[in-house]
């Protein structure tokens, strides 16, 4: 597969969700080699049409589409479509990019961050790479250089995650509610347990037995499998924020060498996929609205000493949630996959 000059099949599935819009979308933005575009939806989406570079593609239903003869395939439908569907067509040959939960916690499946161990990308056994949770993946890209120049030894993040997190029902049930309130009408919650609108949740995806949420549990598994160190403490705690798009983080890590804030913004600088947003005046911080919504970069502010540890430092990280956190990195890791095989 790894022939600079040749051309791929690819199949998005999940094309017509929010993800799956996206990934079509950064595709024809890096001009992706796609010789063939498959669009691949449930029998509920299949017949309709998305767009791919100025073409409308027909959408196909995910349960009678015969996988042979695609290469690459960009999943975006859920944990349970991943785990149907994925090995199927990683046995026809494909190699499968998931961004479900499906696989990350697989030892036999690499997790993957484009910026942060790209190389664990060659390294698939079943044929499939799985693309990491948007909130993991946003703090690793600029947690990655930090940890290898410096060691971490231990994250405390709270997360500011937006609603399109939860896909199009959430955005959905954000903007009615919006606009109910400030009607003087009743918010009627539906896809949120409460509401949503002016307002925080401290609480994404199920809760587990140790007291914290899955979502939460996340930042803990996927920090340590990218990074292959078992031994980085995770302090979490995940919260939805009443935004569109863009996820935020408060970080403070403690580190095994110290790290200044001069060392921080210097180091971060020049890391790939990293851009740092750091005046100490009004306005001279990245947030999800000025900067990441719509954007590819994870935005890096606040960068501080935290004088309560020896050696503390404390981050504001912004990013797209749907482009970076999702489908900007399943690209990537197709780009790697068309590069190197």
């Amino acid at each position: 597969m790894s022939n600079s000059n040749r051309s791929f099949t690819v199949a998005v599935v999940g094309a017509t969700g929010a993800v799956g819009e996206t990934m079509l979308n950064i595709l024809a933005e890096r001009a992706f080699p796609v010789g063939k575009l498959i669009a691949l939806a449930s029998a509920r989406s299949a017949g309709g049409t998305v767009e791919f570079a100025g073409e409308k593609i027909d959408v196909q239903d995910l349960a009678t589409f015969d996988p042979a003869g695609v290469d690459i395939a960009l999943f975006s439908a859920g944990g349970s479509v991943s785990k149907e569907y994925a090995p199927k067509f990683a046995a026809a040959g494909a190699v499968v990019i998931d961004n479900s939960s499906a696989f990350r916690y697989d030892d036999d499946v690499p997790l993957v961050v484009s910026e942060v161990n790209p190389e664990q990308a060659q390294n698939r056994p079943r044929g499939i790479i799985a693309n990491p949770n948007c909130s993991t993946m946003q703090m690793l890209v600029a947690l990655g250089p930090i940890h290898r120049e410096y060691g971490i030894e231990r994250i405390n993040v709270a997360t500011y995650q937006s609603v399109s997190g939860g896909g199009r029902s959430a955005l959905e049930e954000l903007g009615r509610q919006t606009g109910a309130l400030l009607n003087f009408q009743d918010p009627d919650p539906q896809r949120f347990p409460v509401q949503i609108a002016f307002n925080l949740i401290p609480h994404i995806d199920d809760f587990l037995d140790n007291g914290f949420t899955k979502e939460e549990m996340k930042l803990v598994w996927e920090t340590r499998k990218i990074l292959g160190d078992d031994s980085i403490q995770v302090n979490p705690t995940a919260v939805r924020v009443p935004v569109f798009y863009g996820h935020s983080e408060a970080v403070a890590i403690e580190t095994r060498k110290k790290i200044t804030p001069e060392q921080a913004r210097a180091l971060l600088e020049s890391s790939p996929g990293v851009e740092v947003v750091d005046e100490r005046v009004p306005g001279g911080y990245p947030t999800p609205v000025t900067h990441a919504s719509g954007n590819d970069a994870v935005y890096v502010g606040r960068i501080r000493e935290d004088f309560s540890h020896p050696r503390g430092l404390n981050l504001w990280i912004v990013s797209d949630n749907i482009r970076k956190g999702a489908a900007l990195n399943a690209v990537q890791l197709a780009e790697l996959v068309a590069k190197n095989g």
